[in-house]
């Protein structure tokens, strides 16, 4: 018998050498020659599987070894090959995703789920493994611009999946399975069969407290079954960010600022701080007029508001409730923009020709044909579509487009100008890199549309034809009340929906504790409560579009800061000298000229020096929304004066 242990020992350089050879062919893609046994043939003879088998285990554990081979340390070049290959692939491959999920979101059914969700999982699997090979080059000293690239890469994913690829599959079918439950959501209500659209209405314009708790919790019904799904998704998502050096996909959500994590936190949290005393002011009011109307039996004029009563579906926006919050206010009163719409013949097209001739006045572009032929305006009746608002540059350069089922009225006709700023500031960036090509932080994305429409005021209704002459008014109140029901109401839930995700990622909120935390956190943040005693099933945080749609939330709380920072600095640009409030930069070439240069530098620079290229400041401050608001503020605190305020 030949004497196993001799005869490998005898050859182990040669081996051990033959055993690296073979596992090369496999990683080149040389399976046949390796196969073939062309290398390994000649040891084969006189040793038994067992001793080859158990040989191999050691020689391939040996195979990086430097006494077999010395392992080439990476250089700047080859990390500079590597993310100009990254990106090509990336842009690509999300060139390709992007056209599936505008067909999906379009016409949303079994198949285009299934065909988006196949995309989906390619794309995480690139990701993936782009975002892995970048660990190479971890300790390699690069050109910052190359190193903030290789971090941009690795945080690219919004949910990162494990190198797995039966893992990726799942993720990529949860998520697709998510959105597609949102999208068909359907609501039972008085014999009838509803879509959001329709319980959204109802919640907007009833004033029946019944008829509103019964939209409400329609459709908060709706999320019920995304619950199990949601929790296996973010243990998947989760594996993934730890793989790639994240404590989970809440610190890597937080690490995309420029800034560490927990830095990040911080700087919202102190922004928060700045505008809480406007929004509980604000609150105080709003709660005692609702409980003037309703009765103290619905409303109290102590403690959290019910969160079906603010003309929201998730009390986030309390626009349509101005008729409550300002019963009587007589001459004085906010201008009806959505009277004024619907008595001057305006359509969905129309209101998107009125917000694109707002950007044009800046100076920019008309957008392309291609725009009005492949956009989205209203709602088809003939299928079932994603009707949450979104804007889309679909190859990256020209191709934009925006996804609404516009209604004629004052919340949509702002909503445009908003998607707008989203295709305005896509294609001013469109020169960039494909890691650059995005806003400097996702805050200045929301936020650039949202500054044109503070721009809104009387004197632009009087320029484009929506009144014949501004209202004679010295009370700014009623104005300034309406924005702040939407703007100033927003900003907790803007910051409470992801403060629920990184508690929820973080681990420190399990799943069956999801639904009482983020009612703990809409009620610590926004003083409201749910309406009625919630069944122990109830998923209410996937009643928002962005937790079934994974689409993170900071950036509308960071945005709603951004765009009376860029409002106030364009005001002054522009040399306005009255009331904040009354600036309108309609028309402002030079204004619009130095923001073009602004959103030309897409994501290529760190968010505060974008900022300061056209402010002047490094820093995001709550100071431009305060001052704003301050004739509001002044009143509010009057009002208040006799009131317990808080909850």
């Amino acid at each position: 018998m030949v004497n196993e242990s001799s005869v490998i020992g005898s050859n182990r350089v040669d081996f051990q050498v033959a055993i690296c050879q073979t596992d090369k062919a496999y990683r080149r893609g040389d399976a046949d020659r390796a196969m073939k046994g062309d290398i390994m043939s000649q040891f084969k003879s006189g040793i038994s599987t067992v001793a080859m088998v158990t040989a191999m285990a050691f020689g391939l554990a040996a195979c990086n070894d430097t006494s077999v081979e010395e392992t080439k340390a990476p250089t700047v070049e080859e990390a500079a090959a590597f993310m100009a290959d990254a990106e090509k692939q990336l842009f690509e491959a999300g060139t390709s995703l992007e056209r599936k999920a505008w067909v999906q979101a379009n016409f949303v059914t079994v198949d285009t789920s299934a065909i988006v969700a196949e995309a989906d999982e390619e794309f995480t699997l690139l990701g993936v493994k782009l975002a892995n090979e970048t660990k190479r080059f971890q300790d390699l000293e690069l050109p910052a611009e190359l190193r903030r690239k290789m971090n941009i890469l690795k945080g690219a994913l919004t949910l990162p999946a494990p190198d797995d690829a039966a893992k990726t599959a799942e993720l990529a079918k949860i998520k697709a399975n998510l959105d597609a439950t949102y999208a068909t959501g359907k609501v039972e209500m008085e014999g009838e069969t509803l879509s959001l659209g329709a319980v959204s209405d109802i919640i907007a314009s009833d004033r029946t407290p019944e008829r509103l708790l019964a939209a409400w919790d329609g459709w908060h019904k709706i999320s019920k079954p995304m619950k199990d799904d949601y929790a296996r998704m973010v243990d998947i998502a989760n594996e993934g960010a730890r793989e790639l050096g994240y404590k989970d996909v809440g610190a890597m959500w937080r690490s995309g600022y420029d800034m560490d994590p927990d830095e990040f936190a911080t700087m919202v949290d102190g922004l928060w701080g700045e505008v809480k005393p406007l929004y509980d002011a604000l609150h105080c009011h709003v709660r005692s007029k609702l409980s003037d109307f309703y009765g103290d039996r619905v409303v109290s004029d102590t403690g959290p508001i019910p969160a079906h009563l603010l003309g929201n579906m998730w009390a986030q926006e309390w626009g349509n409730i101005n008729d409550v919050v300002q019963q009587g206010a007589g001459s004085d009163a906010s201008i009806d923009v959505t009277s004024l719409l619907k008595d001057n013949g305006y359509d969905a097209i129309k209101m998107v020709e009125k917000a694109e001739g707002f950007f044009t006045s800046l100076g920019f572009d008309p957008l392309p044909d291609t725009f009005w032929d492949r956009s989205l305006f209203v709602k088809p009746a003939d299928r079932e579509v994603q009707c949450h608002a979104s804007a889309w540059n679909v190859d990256g350069k020209e191709d934009v487009r925006i996804k609404m089922c516009t209604k004629v009225n004052a919340e949509d006709f702002v909503t445009v100008h908003h998607e707008l700023g989203h295709n305005f500031y896509q294609r001013a960036y469109n020169k960039q890199d494909p890691l650059h090509m995005n806003g400097a932080n996702d805050g200045f994305h929301e936020a650039i549309g949202d500054m044109v429409a503070l721009s809104m005021t009387p004197d632009y209704l009087k320029q484009i034809g929506l009144i014949d002459e501004v209202p004679e008014s010295s009370d700014p109140v009623p104005g300034l009340m309406r924005q702040a029901l939407d703007k100033v109401a927003f900003l907790p839930f803007g910051l409470m929906v992801d403060k629920w995700r990184w508690q929820v990622f973080s681990g420190e909120v399990g799943p069956d504790q999801y639904n009482d935390a983020w009612w703990k956190l809409r009620e610590e943040y926004q003083g409201l409560k749910a309406p009625n005693d919630r069944p122990a099933d109830a998923f209410d945080p996937g009643a928002k579009y962005h937790i079934p749609g994974n689409t993170p939330y900071m950036r509308y709380f960071l945005a709603r800061i951004l765009q009376f920072q860029f409002y106030k600095a364009a005001c002054d640009q522009a040399g306005w000298t009255g009331p904040l409030h009354e600036c309108s930069i309609y028309g402002n070439k030079e204004v619009g000229e130095k923001f073009n240069a602004m959103m030309e530098m897409g994501a290529s620079k760190p968010w505060p020096e974008a900022l300061e290229a056209f402010t002047g400041s490094r820093t995001m401050s709550g100071e431009a929304i305060i001052a704003y608001f301050q004739p509001l503020k002044a009143w509010l605190d009057e009002q208040n004066a006799n009131r317990t305020c808080g909850w």
